[in-house]
């Protein structure tokens, strides 16, 4: 057996390296025709139902504006009930024929069944379903010291996305509808001070595409991972550090409307701002160099946003 894995060792690399030039061609024009393929055939969303988690803020509201231009009825859910209600009155006068208002907790089992509950009972279908709820917390992991302060992020952002998305499969297949779940750039590349956040999409992603391969064509399936979008958390580290932000931030309205395209045309993948993948081609082939640059520029960072005060309230809604 170990014969066989040093056969492997040696020559897959080899074949991986000889393979990859003479295949890139002919993939490039075949993912090209595919992409005029789902341009023409972007998917119409008048009268589609589509459920957001946290919808109250950030990308979630924006989403809801987006998919209300398109015509879509929508479910509107939040922890935060009392924050839903302009947000739906906006949508409906921008082109949703009907939008409803959830009070949930994505965390809880109980209220994630009740929010699909509640949006097949009223609209008696569903066709997508946008996880997008999400909090974070952003500390130094030497100095967290009390461990229930950051559990709550791996509850919202990994399980409050799967309790969501169980619910609802059964449905998203009748309607051969979609998921959208709002993961991170930080899901694959390492960002000094959001350990736990980071860890938490980087579940959700791996959930998901190991789901996309499960459910086969029955359902689509795109992974957005947004990095450096203008959001309540962005804003409210930058107030309390006292510091410019290192790199111009892209609106939620922007991000929002580039998630919803990539939806409607079916894609896999949605990144943005769209430069942001360029780090995961750096992070991959060149790792010890990302490393080096990730503790140096760690190290640079002011006193005073590495250690803010771990009474902060920062677990804010990031979506």
């Amino acid at each position: 057996m170990s014969s066989i894995h040093k056969l492997l060792n040696f020559s897959l690399p080899i074949i991986t390296l000889i393979l990859i030039p003479i295949s890139m061609l002919p993939y490039l024009f075949v993912k090209l025709l595919l992409s005029v393929k789902k341009v023409v055939c972007s998917e119409n969303l008048a009268r589609k139902v589509v459920i957001i988690t946290g919808a109250a803020s950030g990308i979630g509201e924006q989403l809801a504006y987006e998919y209300a231009r398109r015509g879509a009825l929508l479910s509107l859910v939040d922890i935060r009930k009392d924050n839903l209600g302009a947000v739906a009155n906006k949508a409906r006068s921008l082109g949703s024929p009907n939008a409803i208002i959830i009070g949930a907790d994505v965390s809880k089992v109980q209220d994630c069944k009740q929010f699909v509950d509640e949006t097949l009972n009223h609209f008696g279908r569903l066709d997508h379903l946008v996880n997008n709820a999400g909090i974070c917390r952003s500390e130094a992991v030497e100095n967290v010291d009390d461990v229930s302060l950051v559990t709550p992020i791996m509850d919202v952002n990994f399980w409050g996305a799967v309790y969501g998305t169980l619910f609802a499969i059964p449905h998203l297949k009748s309607s051969k509808g979609k998921v959208v779940v709002v993961a991170s750039a930080g899901g694959w590349f390492p960002v000094p001070l959001f350990s736990i956040y980071n860890a938490s999409k980087a579940a959700a992603i791996n959930f998901f595409e190991t789901l996309r391969i499960e459910l086969g064509w029955a359902i689509g399936i795109t992974i957005v991972n947004p990095g450096g979008i203008e959001m309540p958390l962005s804003d409210a580290l930058i107030k309390q550090s006292g510091e410019e932000a290192f790199i111009p931030l892209e609106t939620a309205a922007e991000c929002a409307k580039a998630i919803v395209e990539s939806v409607c045309r079916g894609d896999m993948y949605v990144t943005e701002p769209s430069w942001v993948k360029v780090l995961y081609f750096w992070k991959l082939l060149f790792p010890e160099v990302m490393d080096f640059v990730n503790r140096f520029a760690f190290k640079c960072m002011p006193n005073k946003l590495i250690n803010l005060p771990s009474s902060q309230d920062l677990e804010l809604k990031e979506h």
